[in-house]
């Protein structure tokens, strides 16, 4: 009715332009839907954005030394005063700079107080991440530099999570280290010769990096160059029998902060083995995991707690 309607009118109108009747009837099928109404615009789905976190870095107070009042600076400027570096980014060229710029700050600053750096690095460049390496250890010469895997290192990422002082380089126990050969960084273009000689110059650095992954670890190169010919994923407790750190760190069944002390990440329990990797052990003593208490621990002694459970101090 309507497309019949729409076609007279354009027919009464067009009549003076030469236009057909199949004309007017193709034009009104060209406005006139089977579901849209002639006077009714049509409606519109409104869709609601995806609620996301702020990608702003978070402020934190900060009191200068000998000032009245604090003020606010981002949070990685304040990990930075307590000699703290948090590393969560792939390392390129650009990122590669800022991390030895802020390692010759703190030098520069105190050369022998000890720098915690904390990983979960996706990935790396070959040529950069050597360059961190470097200076890295030519640092801990003078002072301590504490590792610690947060969740996942990658390729170069786990060398230089290996790279802290000899004692201090630690993991959680579900972070996970992959180790394998870099290739190149971007494409390269021009004559044979010269790809040639490029991709000569990569094998060079790959093999130098296995010759340092071989002084990490202690392992021989010919077992490294046979690991990193696929992926080679290691959890925390085998990287600890590979060499690549030195320790995991266990949150303890009986260990609580006390109010008003920072809680750490955990403690290293066990020098030669891992807690949590014997069984019979671990049901004797407890290990990660376990709220096992040892034997003649008793919770009723020591009520000097208000609060439940009880602290067990010892």
């Amino acid at each position: 009715m309507r497309t019949c309607l729409l076609s007279s009118l354009l027919l009464l109108l067009g009549e003076s332009s030469g236009y057909s009747l199949w004309d007017a009837q193709k034009a009104a099928r060209s406005l006139v839907s089977p579901n849209q109404s002639l006077f009714r615009p049509p409606m519109t789905m409104l869709q609601r954005d995806t609620i996301q976190m702020p990608s702003t870095t978070p402020m934190v107070p900060f009191k200068p030394p000998g000032s009245d009042y604090a003020q606010f600076i981002d949070i990685e400027s304040a990990m930075y005063r307590d000699r703290t570096m948090f590393i969560a980014k792939y390392i390129d060229d650009q990122a590669a700079n800022s991390i030895i710029s802020i390692m010759l700050y703190l030098r520069n600053e105190s050369p022998r107080s000890p720098i915690s750096m904390y990983f979960n690095v996706p990935g790396a460049n070959l040529r950069p991440a050597l360059a961190i390496y470097d200076l890295m250890q030519n640092t801990k010469k003078n002072c301590e530099i504490q590792t610690v895997n947060l969740a996942l290192t990658a390729g170069m990422g786990s060398i230089l999570c290996a790279a802290g002082t000899k004692g201090q380089r630690s993991a959680l126990p579900n972070a996970r280290f992959l180790l394998h050969r870099t290739g190149m960084d971007q494409v390269f273009r021009g004559q044979a010769t010269d790809i040639a000689l490029e991709v000569k110059n990569l094998k060079q650095a790959n093999d130098r990096m296995e010759q340092e992954l071989a002084l990490l670890t202690g392992q021989p190169v010919d077992r490294i160059q046979q690991d990193l010919k696929r992926d080679f994923y290691l959890f925390a407790d085998e990287a600890v029998q590979y060499g690549l750190i030195d320790q995991v760190l266990l949150p303890s069944p009986r260990k609580r902060a006390a109010r008003g002390q920072e809680a750490n990440l955990g403690a290293f329990e066990g020098e030669e083995e891992q807690r949590y990797q014997s069984g019979d052990q671990q049901q004797k003593d407890g290990g990660w995991g376990s709220r096992q208490q040892p034997p003649g621990t008793n919770n009723n002694n020591n009520r000097d707690d208000d609060d439940e459970p009880k602290i067990a101090k010892g």
